[in-house]
């Protein structure tokens, strides 16, 4: 052990990977249906290793954060602006309430408790489960006028704080939202989302199912077929009220491309693409006159499956069935469609913005046509715009830097959220050029994510180690009360206001109190009791909006406490 710990504290390098390493292993710890998650693994293991006396600069950390600032702000950026709108200010107002009510209970509970602001913003990071919240304090607590040793005793007080009161506030919110919420609504979650959706469903017959699988079979019209002497139009017009398209047909020996206007004659073989469902349930059923068969010239048209970043104007807050209307759409099915990596769900009326990544699936000639109607194809790619993360950071930290001094105290954004600012900005314009401006792939915007964010807990971890255990002992039972009170009093206020003001729809409400509060788990939580994906409708916006304030929430808290 001495061997170890001497080449630990000679290479804190070493140390640092071996933190990450340990972090993500016991993020993976469960317990019952919980994780510890990455972050707090880390947390626990930079305080194990830390206890043999290693260190790393405080740079390091701080370049890791900025990092993760900037990832956060370019991932959240088009829902953030997006949210400033009429179309999603109720969503957004009702973020700003949780995290705001938040911020101010906590204020008074550590007050209560004479907490001082490095245990005050830890308890902000953890009870309303945003990290961001740690680096943004910290930053605000190395501009204090205070001694050094004074400082670094507040900074280590935010990771103990951080680590008690994070488990109470994913486990909190989760039970607050998806148990205890519905009870104080008077309400059956299951059965309002059902009904949603159902009204929903019933409201368009030009709903595109991209719940299911879809495929391309050939049928032969027999003489009783119904369809003989139909056209093209009338035969994709008339399917119960789902999309199904003959893409090409085979009369008498001759392969032709769909026209609209073509008179179906027995013997034709079509070629149809729709959902399994669809084709087996309607197209094959009996009275139909269609008989299926492997006609393998027919059917040899190549399909494609390509994301779409939506930057038309003209499809910008359509929703999903006015969009299934489109000619442009026609023969092409809609798989998954994403807002800053959340998936929404799949029902008519959920609106299309600038800036959503649609997955759509056709015909290569379809797929294309769609593509150049939406916006631009994002094929797969490793290339990362770095040019546009180092000048979204460099000049987001510029911004943020200018600062007045008012007594002891510094006030201006602070460097951090000035990158966190420049994300946004970087995250909007991609939204709009896609083509030309900031493509960062998605496996890399989660290194930068996760990795920035963990890398940062790491270096924290490892330099509290030594103080960590004792701020436990003597704090924390108090810290699993202010937790409690913290996460459970906002998220009730924005449910009593979200009901009973705003008037949402509860599973709509209830999303946007999990993105208020930026619990991705508790989004889980409430999903699995609604049995529903209707929650996520009010994640996006929400989540996008929680993520800046809990951010800036760091700076404030300490400035209250100072």
């Amino acid at each position: 052990m001495q061997y170890i710990q001497g080449i630990l504290q000679a290479h804190p390098e070493i140390a640092f990977f071996l933190v990450l390493g340990l972090g993500y292993l016991f993020g993976k710890v469960a317990l019952g249906s919980f994780k510890l998650g990455a972050v707090t693994g880390t947390l626990l293991a930079g305080v194990l290793v830390g206890q043999l006396g290693v260190t790393l600069s405080n740079d390091v950390k701080q370049c890791f954060f900025l990092l993760f600032l900037f990832a956060i702000g370019f991932r959240t950026g088009p829902q953030f602006f997006r949210g400033l709108k009429s179309d999603g200010l109720q969503h957004a107002a009702l973020a700003t309430i949780v995290a705001t009510t938040g911020l101010v209970v906590a204020w008074v509970v550590a007050g209560l408790f004479g907490y001082d602001a490095g245990t005050a913003a830890g308890l902000v990071a953890g009870s309303l489960t945003e990290s961001a919240t740690i680096g943004t304090a910290m930053d605000a607590i190395s501009k204090l006028d205070l001694a050094e040793a004074q400082r670094t005793a507040l900074n280590n007080n935010i990771p103990v704080a951080f680590a008690v009161t994070y488990l109470v506030g994913v486990i909190g919110a989760a039970w607050v939202l998806s148990q205890l919420a519905p009870k104080l609504m008077r309400i059956d979650l299951a059965a309002e989302c059902r009904k949603f959706e159902e009204e929903t469903l019933g409201s368009t017959s030009s709903l595109p199912t991209a719940r299911r699988e879809f495929e391309l079979r050939a049928y032969t019209l027999t003489r009783d077929s119904p369809w003989v002497g139909r056209t093209v139009a009338d035969f994709e017009s008339s399917s119960g009220g789902t999309r199904v398209f003959i893409e090409r047909c085979r009369s008498r020996g001759q392969v032709l491309d769909a026209d609209l206007k073509y008179q179906l004659r027995a013997g034709d073989t079509i070629a149809v693409s729709g959902a399994r469902t669809t084709l087996v349930e309607i197209l094959e059923a009996e009275g139909t006159g269609l008989l299926e068969v492997d006609d393998r010239d027919l059917l040899a048209m190549t399909t494609d499956m390509l994301d779409v970043v939506v930057t038309s104007k003209e499809v910008e807050g359509l929703t999903l069935a006015e969009l299934g209307r489109k000619d442009e759409t026609r023969g092409v099915f809609l798989r998954k469609i994403t807002r800053g990596g959340t998936a929404l769900s799949l029902m008519p009326n959920t609106v299309v913005h600038r800036g959503d990544v649609l997955t759509v699936v056709g015909l290569g000639a379809a797929v294309a046509r769609a593509a150049e109607f939406l916006g631009v194809a994002d094929r797969a790619t490793d290339v990362t715009d770095m040019l546009v993360v180092a000048a979204g950071i460099v000049a987001g930290a510029l911004v943020g830097l200018p600062a007045l001094r008012v007594g002891g105290i510094e006030i201006g954004l602070s460097l951090p959220v000035g990158v966190l600012l420049g994300g946004l900005v970087c995250g909007y314009l991609r939204s709009r050029r896609p083509r030309w401006f900031g493509r960062i792939p998605g496996p890399t915007l989660w290194i930068f994510e996760s990795i920035g964010l963990t890398g940062f807990v790491a270096v924290v971890g490892l330099n509290a180690g030594p103080d960590f255990v004792r701020g436990v002992q003597e704090s924390g039972l108090t810290l699993v009360v202010a937790g409690t009170l913290t996460i459970s009093i906002s998220l009730l206020i924005g449910v009593l206001i979200g009901r009973w003001v705003f008037k949402m729809h509860p599973g709509v409400l209830l999303g946007v109190c999990a993105g208020g509060c930026t619990a991705t788990p508790a989004l889980a939580a409430i999903q699995e009791a609604a049995r529903s994906s209707v929650p996520s409708i009010g994640y996006g916006v929400a989540y996008a909006v929680g993520n800046v304030f809990l951010a800036i929430w760091g700076t404030v808290i300490v400035l209250l406490m100072a």
